[in-house]
């Protein structure tokens, strides 16, 4: 998407839904941010800044938790106007990976944070993704796609699900479970939870919103999935630059 005219400029499968993985982290920041009036206090700072940088899954666990779970995402939905994006199955409502999410919705969340967010809230959430740490807090490489296919300026939340808890090359202590359950239909099309994803989402110099969520062959190992991503993204990001 062009954020100087509103346009999509390039897209494919747009409105197709994948589980989030990690990308709902940042509906979960902004949903905080939004109800909680003031400075923020130093705990909770404590576990919105790496949620964001670090993509850190025990912070994100905790504020989805005191937020209402599922009711977090469903605010967001109302406020923004996603259309496609919906809680974890009832069945799992702890599981904050499992929103269902479109590229079409999360390039409105990227949209949505420049252009009608509080100054308060924009500036919190884009200043931490665009000091989002190479490896993350559970010890991936985060840096796929986006990071290594695109110059700076960027802002950047990614998502991966799948593939274990134990990273290929160890950054950081490894911390988060690893969960697999087979195809769950939530009220539309099937999404599904079996497969591995790997998603890089984010603003680039504040001129693009880039959104490439991926669906991973079943037993596809990170680094071969990460390749493959940041390709996509690269090419993408040549195709209409």
């Amino acid at each position: 998407m062009d954020l100087t005219t509103g346009r999509t400029i390039a897209q494919h499968l747009a409105h197709h839904r994948f589980r989030s993985a990690s990308v709902v982290k940042i509906l979960i920041a902004t949903d905080y941010l939004e109800r909680h009036r003031g400075a923020i206090p130093a705990r909770d700072g404590a576990l919105l800044t790496p949620m964001l940088r670090g993509s850190d899954d025990d912070a994100a666990t905790a504020l989805w938790k005191r937020g209402g779970q599922g009711e977090i995402v469903r605010r967001m939905a109302r406020r923004i106007g996603l259309s496609e994006t919906s809680p974890p199955p009832a069945a799992k409502p702890g599981f904050w990976g499992y929103t269902a999410i479109s590229a079409a919705d999360i390039a409105l969340v990227y949209r949505y944070l420049l252009k009608r967010a509080e100054p308060r809230v924009r500036d919190f959430v884009l200043g931490n993704l665009r000091q989002a740490w190479r490896c993350a807090s559970d010890g991936f490489d985060q840096y796929f796609g986006i990071p290594r296919a695109v110059p700076r300026p960027w802002a950047i939340k990614q998502g991966w699900s799948g593939y274990g808890s134990v990273p290929p090359v160890r950054c950081a202590r490894a911390k988060a479970a690893s969960y697999r359950i087979g195809p769950v239909t939530m009220g539309r099309e099937p999404v599904d939870f079996g497969r591995p994803v790997l998603h890089t989402t984010g603003m680039i110099s504040d001129r693009l919103i880039m959104v490439v969520l991926t669906l991973q062959p079943s037993g596809a190992s990170f680094t071969k999935s990460a390749e493959r991503v940041t390709k996509l993204a690269r090419d993408l990001y040549l195709s209409v630059t």
